[in-house]
């Protein structure tokens, strides 16, 4: 549920209300009791993301986290040939 904030013009009373997006304005104050209350418009409330988060990828199904695994390259023992598996190099051709 959002919260409103609310004026009272009655006595300058400042109050923020939460309440359904459905309901009717609040218009009696909840300090002096007139019929005075007026909704203000506002900033709105922003969204606030805490700690790690949650992404698309965090509940994939086993058989990917398993083929993931397989394609993740291992330790090598050193640096690649040069020339070696052809992975994106240019071949001279005549």
């Amino acid at each position: 549920m959002p919260t409103y904030d609310y004026h009272c013009g009655a006595c300058g009373h400042h109050a923020e209300i939460f309440h359904s997006m459905s309901e009717q304005p609040r218009k009696k104050c909840p300090k002096c009791g007139k019929l005075k209350l007026q909704r203000q418009i506002g900033m709105g409330g922003g969204v606030i993301f805490k700690g790690s988060g949650f992404y698309n990828t965090d509940y994939r199904s086993d058989s990917y986290q398993t083929d993931k695994a397989k394609d993740t390259p291992g330790k090598s023992s050193g640096p690649e040939p040069a020339g070696g598996s052809g992975s994106g190099g240019c071949a001279a051709t005549e």
